[in-house]
């Protein structure tokens, strides 16, 4: 099986614009099953072979829909990922970057009372690889395998899954998560979801400094862990006390800092790559000793 996204996937494209509907064609060319899109004012018509829709209630209804994939501009963005929860989808991404905190503090309070997942915001979003693509990911990077990927940078994702597949290390299911302050699926979640997956043989962990995702990540597999893992930290050469990159990437006192987050990865067992280049070795020795 495949987490979040699979050949079952279908998907409605919540703001069928520019960005939404050119990688809406990319998602389709990849074999996604792009079912419907949404645009104020274009209900009843179709772009590029895609039903366009005034809401997502309606997208559901007419094609079966149970993923959502959101290019909403940031102030309207928040009211998007409410109405696909609202609509009971299995799976809202939300690729929108610059959601104010505020808005996502109350996407959270919705999010506690619903049983759909969401992922992102500011995200590239899902991939199995050969099954679905929900995200902008570039799908000649993945390669379908074993290793599952979780990853807080969007671009370290792309990075690393390339790595990974010239090693020939195909992927089940990577899952980008967003570096935000408040995100849907936080890395622990991610990684319980993999470590659970029984096509699923290693995982990889790429984090950054600020907040105590990782090392809750770290506790959790040294608890549960099923498979080997490997993981990496982005930002260990930030100086001291500097806020770097993404906004979730905020250090407070001793939490949140590199250092913290290696040392959690170690005493759980899990080896800490310096650098992106050294994650396929990693991952092979791994699986020797596993």
């Amino acid at each position: 099986m495949s987490v979040l996204v699979g050949r079952d996937t279908r998907v409605v494209v919540q703001g069928f614009g520019r960005e939404g509907s050119f990688h809406a064609a990319r998602m389709k060319e990849y074999g996604t099953q792009v079912v419907a899109g949404t645009r104020i004012g274009k209900g009843g018509t179709t772009q590029d072979g895609v039903p366009i829709f005034e809401s997502v209630s309606q997208a559901v209804a007419a094609t079966g829909a149970n993923t959502s994939i959101i290019f909403v501009p940031a102030p309207a963005a928040a009211d998007a990922v409410l109405e696909a929860l609202a609509s009971e989808l299995d799976l809202v991404i939300a690729i929108t970057e610059g959601m104010p905190v505020n808005d996502m503090a109350k996407v959270a309070v919705a999010l506690a009372a619903s049983t759909s997942t969401l992922v992102g915001p500011n995200c590239p979003g899902v991939i199995s690889p050969g099954r679905a693509k929900v995200g902008i990911m570039p799908a000649e990077n993945f390669l379908e395998g074993p290793i599952g990927f979780v990853s807080r940078s969007g671009t370290l994702t792309y990075e690393i899954a390339d790595l990974l597949s010239g090693a020939g290390l195909g992927q089940s299911t990577c899952v980008g998560i967003g570096g935000d302050p408040i995100i849907g699926l936080p890395t622990p979640d991610a990684v319980r979801l993999l470590n659970e997956d029984p096509e699923t043989e290693a995982i990889v962990v790429v984090g950054e400094i600020g907040g105590s995702a990782e090392e809750r990540a770290a506790e959790y597999l040294r608890a549960y862990g099923k498979k080997p893992a490997v993981a990496f930290i982005a930002g260990r050469s930030a100086p001291p006390g500097k806020r770097m990159g993404h906004a979730g990437a905020i250090v407070s006192g001793n939490q949140g800092t590199a250092a913290s987050k290696v040392a959690a990865f170690e005493a759980a067992g899990i080896p800490v790559a310096n650098a992106p280049s050294e994650i396929p070795d990693l991952v092979r020795s791994a699986l020797r000793c596993s």
